[in-house]
C-alpha cells in the first residue's frame, strides 16, 4: 500500500453530522457533490474524507468501536482545544503529547474517535 486516498465514514444522520463537521469542527464542504455523502475540502494529493448514509442498517450497530482518524492543524493544539470546548464538542481527556507532537481526541455524534494533531 503506498498512500491512503480516501475515508468516509457512515454516519446515522447525515444533517446531525454535517452539522457537527462543519459549524462545531469547522470543516470545510467540497465542492463535489454525492447525494449519498458529504465531502470535505482537501487539498491535492492528500487523503480525501466524507461522511455518508449508511450502507446498510445501522440500528443496532455501535458506530466507532475502534476506529481512530487523525487530522494534522496548522494552529496552535490549546487554542482548538478552547474552540471545540466552547463548541461543546465532546472532547476525550486532555492535550497529550505524542511521537508526533500534541494530540486531542474527541468524539463525533456516532462515536467515532477524531484526533487533531499539532505536529513537533
Amino acid at each position: 500500500m503506498r498512500k491512503l486516498e480516501f475515508t468516509s465514514l457512515q454516519v446515522r444522520d447525515i444533517e446531525i453530522s454535517k452539522e457537527f463537521y462543519t459549524q462545531k469542527l469547522g470543516f470545510e464542504l467540497s465542492e463535489m457533490k454525492n447525494p449519498e455523502a458529504v465531502i470535505f475540502k482537501f487539498n491535492k494529493g492528500e487523503a480525501s474524507f466524507a461522511i455518508r448514509k449508511p450502507l446498510e442498517n445501522l440500528e443496532s450497530k455501535e458506530l466507532g468501536n475502534g476506529v481512530s482518524i487523525w487530522f494534522t492543524i496548522d494552529e496552535k493544539i490549546e487554542d482548538l482545544q478552547t474552540r471545540f470546548m466552547q463548541s461543546n464538542v465532546p472532547i476525550l481527556g486532555s492535550i497529550m503529547n505524542t511521537p508526533f507532537g500534541k494530540a486531542l481526541h474527541v468524539k463525533d455524534p456516532d462515536g467515532y474517535k477524531l484526533t487533531f494533531l499539532e505536529l513537533s
